[in-house]
């Protein structure tokens, strides 16, 4: 038997299954990032994994993201298109997120500090987004973002929405 491993886009993807071998359908679910993605608000980050307070969110990616900041290091893979990230050094550190704070914050306007530079990403490109930083998303061609994080304020859980049982 021959495999073909096709990498999804937000443009094309198939909405996959699971198989179950000797146990309840029930033990598992099953959810596609990009289907995901597609119906979700630009930046809107919409929970597909979770473990524990730590999670993987699914963010499309469309035109400029609003200035976010954690009181944790975050990590960003680009799953599809190409997006850049900016990211500033806060003046205040605590500006956005307390430091027991889990999950990102969005800050209100610019954020204040001197810029740290930026960051190129296409599809598998991966980058650390460092705690008590600002950044945000610059989205040069639509795509797919897959954030991991801490489940926080801004973490949408929408598990009977998003779940193949």
């Amino acid at each position: 038997m021959t495999y073909q491993t096709r990498f999804g886009s937000l443009d094309h993807f198939e909405k996959g299954s699971i198989e179950i071998i000797d146990d309840d359908p029930k033990h598992y679910v099953f959810s596609n990032l990009f289907e995901v993605a597609k119906g979700a608000a630009p930046y809107e980050k919409v929970v597909v994994g979770k473990n524990i307070e730590y999670v993987i969110e699914a963010l499309r990616a469309k035109g400029n993201s609003p200035w976010f900041t954690a009181a944790h290091d975050e990590f960003v893979v680009v799953m599809d298109g190409e997006v850049e990230v900016e990211l500033v050094k806060l003046d205040e550190p605590g500006a956005g997120a307390r430091p027991a704070q889990q999950g990102s914050v969005q800050l209100s306007g610019e954020p204040r500090g001197p810029a740290m530079g930026s960051i190129r990403m296409r599809r598998g490109h991966q980058a650390l987004l460092p705690a008590q930083a600002a950044y945000r998303f610059i989205a040069h061609t639509e795509g797919v973002l897959l954030l991991q994080t801490m489940l926080g304020q801004h973490s949408i859980e929408k598990w009977a929405e998003i779940c193949l049982h």
